[in-house]
């Protein structure tokens, strides 16, 4: 048993002291090693680190501080904890590095601005002062402390840990201290550190079982045959759509820790929603979560659905949104920024780091994403790799270029050969490349009571196209749609609802003409009967190809995609929102290829590693933004940066979200009584469930206001910010109002007496 005066560790989510707090730690230590026995960590010396952490709460400042009182000059506890630690003992059994993994994973176990090298006799002489107060301290895990003292400056300098002490011993900081880190969090919140995966393989067969009952053939593709023999490798694997990839994934996870992820949200939305319905089914809150900036209000939304319910046994929202932020289920559906920002090594990334070396990652359409995006991936799957992680890309289209990069980087992987429908009756698209700008008058003549999806590279032209088809064609609005980035929320959501709706599989004899900019390329499961596009590039191309004859062949005569190419002239948004350099080669290769007529998804892949290789890319902006990305990650030091700058970065954040003036005022009343409500305080007599209550209202009223918001580029608000006004909502944060003019059928469009000529240019190339 544990005896003598009560030291503290922690007041909430109820008072705990420090041995009992211990002991949580422990229980999770053992769990994780009971579920994750071949991860290679140091098990013993996490051990340590987990049973010394907090021994610096000893302290009389923080003794006082958490009974309530205020103190100054306290120090962070984890400096103190390591002057528990007998490193003379400990040299008998440890080298200097591990040693040394040992006493910075300790001190650093939380994020403090104390500069140590600064303040190290400070330090030493306040662990001195503890001796009289471990008189009184007994754990029964841990021998009677009877002497103190700071370890030596060769162990704990202000500089932490990094590459500079070697590669292998960054990696295994990495593991003691973010393993450490995850085992704290989770033991502070009396939650398990990890949830077993020990339902997926059987989920899918059962899965595969009902599939059968409807069709006695059923089974698993090549594909998905591959992805199971080969669960132990990395892989990259290109398969036309169509070929189940989700579930080709999944099976490649097997009862493993996952995470799998897709660039867009809309898509992991449905992903998400598409698991828990058909395939895991039960024991939600403890197998599968959604990971993205949005997530949570996507929860609330699912739990006041009747359609898409989202129930949860025995516990609420907040803490089902909490074990997922914490990374503690074994199956997390997600965009890479949530788990890949550790690229940037900032202060306190090592918990996603050191999860990810356990973990099986599906990274899902890799082409979708940006230069910079493209190179944290081949980054940190570097890091994930070099400590035992796995990945599997899965794409229909894959630029070769990719594989040399991620060669450089010395990962290795598979790489089998494309997985394709061979038969040539199954060839879904007809194309034909028109030397001609996109025009209302082309679109016009193709629409015969049919589904036409129109695909432009900027929203400005979208605009222009669904206005002239309106006014000029005698085509009404029920008729015509319009869908783009620069709706609010709230009307977007109605946009993909109802375009989901036309281009559902199951509507044959819908009607009507959607035009839209790239933000159907990867995010919908639509499928049009005829295509019409400007040319981005080819990748582009083939993605948008993707939402016309989605799943059938294509039997008539002439085409069903139509490729409209600027002719004499480029295309919209070339030159800024598209790689001038990658648009003309790709124009080039759709005429020296002879792209004229059906086309196989063999083909299109053998276009894609014919254009997209290293040698004709090594040119282009894109290409060099890439690699000048990797350098620039390269060159960062470690610790440099902190989580915030670090998000920041990642996200590439040059936009804004804000409200249309208009919509403001239209719905001033309803934001008002949402603000009124995110400022209602939490008060100390509310009982777990009221306070329960207000986050979930809080939650509600916040996405309420993100209904009536747009994510703009920030290159749209003026040099002087003239166009934009702040709106307060509380003392630290503010609603961006934009001078602008906004339409639930148009989108945004430019206030001409608020935007300087010079800046009517960026106008016309959001995309």
């Amino acid at each position: 048993m544990n005896g003598g005066p009560q030291f503290i560790a922690k007041t909430y989510p109820e008072l705990e002291t420090i041995q009992s707090h211990t002991d949580r730690l422990l229980d999770n230590l053992k769990l994780l090693k009971n579920t994750y026995p071949n991860l290679n960590v140091d098990w013993d010396l996490l051990e340590l680190a987990c049973l010394f952490h907090d021994l610096g709460k000893i302290n009389k400042k923080f003794q006082s501080k958490i009974n309530g009182k205020k103190v100054k000059n306290e120090i962070p506890h984890g400096f103190l904890s390591i002057g528990f630690l007998d490193i003379e003992k400990l040299r008998e059994k440890y080298s200097r590095e591990k040693i040394k993994i040992l006493v910075n994973a300790i001190a650093y176990h939380h994020e403090r601005d104390f500069p140590i090298s600064e303040y190290y006799s400070a330090v030493a002489e306040e662990i001195t002062i503890m001796v009289e107060d471990i008189k009184f301290f007994c754990y029964d895990k841990l021998p009677k402390i009877e002497k103190l003292k700071m370890p030596s400056l060769r162990y704990i300098n202000g500089n932490r840990v990094t590459e500079r002490d070697g590669e292998q011993v960054f990696y295994d900081y990495v593991l003691v201290k973010g393993l450490l880190n995850r085992i704290d969090y989770a033991s502070s919140a009396h939650e398990r550190v990890e949830w077993p995966n020990d339902f997926l393989e059987d989920a899918l067969a059962d899965m595969m079982n009902r599939w059968k009952e409807q069709n006695q053939n059923a089974s698993w593709n090549e594909l998905q045959k591959y992805m199971i023999e080969n669960r132990d490798s990395n892989i990259v694997a290109v398969a036309q759509t169509g070929m189940g990839k989700t579930e080709a994934g999944l099976l490649w996870i097997g009862n493993n820790k996952g995470f799998f992820t897709l660039p867009l949200r809309t898509a992991l939305n449905a992903i998400y929603d598409r698991v828990r319905k058909q395939i895991v089914r039960d024991k939600i809150e403890e197998r599968v979560g959604l990971l993205h900036s949005d997530a949570f209000s996507e929860f609330i939304k699912r739990a006041d659905s009747e359609e898409e319910k989202l129930e949860l046994e025995e516990i609420g929202l907040s803490k089902y949104h909490n074990r997922i932020r914490q990374l503690t289920m074994p199956l997390t559906i997600c965009t890479i920024d949530q788990i890949f920002d550790f690229v940037y090594r900032y202060r306190g990334f090592e918990p996603k780091l050191a999860t990810l070396a356990y973990s099986k990652i599906v990274i899902d359409e890799i082409q979708m994403y940006s230069p910079d995006l493209i190179a944290y991936l081949i980054s940190g799957l570097s890091h994930i790799t070099k400590l035992g992680g796995k990945f599997a890309i899965l794409t229909a289209t894959y630029p070769p270029f990719i594989t040399d990069l991620l060669k450089k980087e010395g990962i290795e992987f598979l790489r089998p050969a494309p997985f394709l429908n061979d038969d040539e009756s199954a060839i879904r698209h007809s194309v034909q490349v028109i030397d001609e700008m996109i025009n209302a008058e082309f679109i016009a003549k193709k629409y015969h009571n049919n589904k036409v999806l129109v695909v432009c590279n900027t929203v400005k032209k979208a605009q222009e196209l669904y206005l002239e088809l309106i006014e000029n064609f005698e085509l009404s609005k029920e008729e015509v749609n319009l869908f783009h980035s620069t709706f609010i929320q709230k009307d977007r959501r109605e946009k993909e609802a109802a375009i989901i709706k036309l281009g559902g599989k199951d509507n044959k004899g819908g009607h009507g003409i959607w035009i839209c900019t790239q933000v159907v390329e990867a995010s919908l499961d639509i499928d049009f009967d005829i295509l019409i596009t400007e040319l981005s590039d080819l990748n582009g191309l083939f993605q948008r190809m993707g939402r016309c004859y989605r799943n059938r062949p294509f039997d008539g005569d002439g085409y069903n995609c139509y490729v409209l190419n600027g002719g004499e002239q480029k295309c919209t948004g070339v030159g800024y929102v598209i790689d001038t350099y990658i648009f003309n080669l790709s124009k080039i290769a759709l005429k020296e290829m002879g792209v004229d007529g059906r086309i196989s998804e063999k083909r299109k892949i053998e276009m894609i590693e014919e254009v997209f290789t290293t040698d004709k890319l090594r040119d282009s902006k894109y290409y060099r933004d890439i690699v000048d990305t990797l350098d620039y990650i390269k060159c960062l030091y470690t610790n440099e940066m902190d989580k915030g700058e670090a998000k920041r970065r990642f996200r590439n954040i040059n936009s804004i979200t804000v409200i249309p003036e208009n919509v403001f005022r239209q719905n001033h009343e309803e934001i008002e009584q949402c603000v009124q409500i995110l400022n209602e305080k939490y008060l100390k007599s509310m009982s777990k469930d009221e306070s329960e209550q207000l986050k979930l209202g809080k939650a509600k009223a916040r996405a309420r206001i993100s209904d009536f918001t747009v994510s703009i580029p920030y290159y749209l608000v003026n040099k002087n910010k003239t166009n934009l006004w702040p709106y307060q909502i509380s003392e630290y944060e503010h609603l961006n109002i934009l001078k602008c003019n906004y339409d639930s059928k148009v989108g945004i469009t430019a206030k001409t007496d608020f935007v300087e000529e010079t800046d009517l240019e960026a106008w016309d190339n959001i995309f």
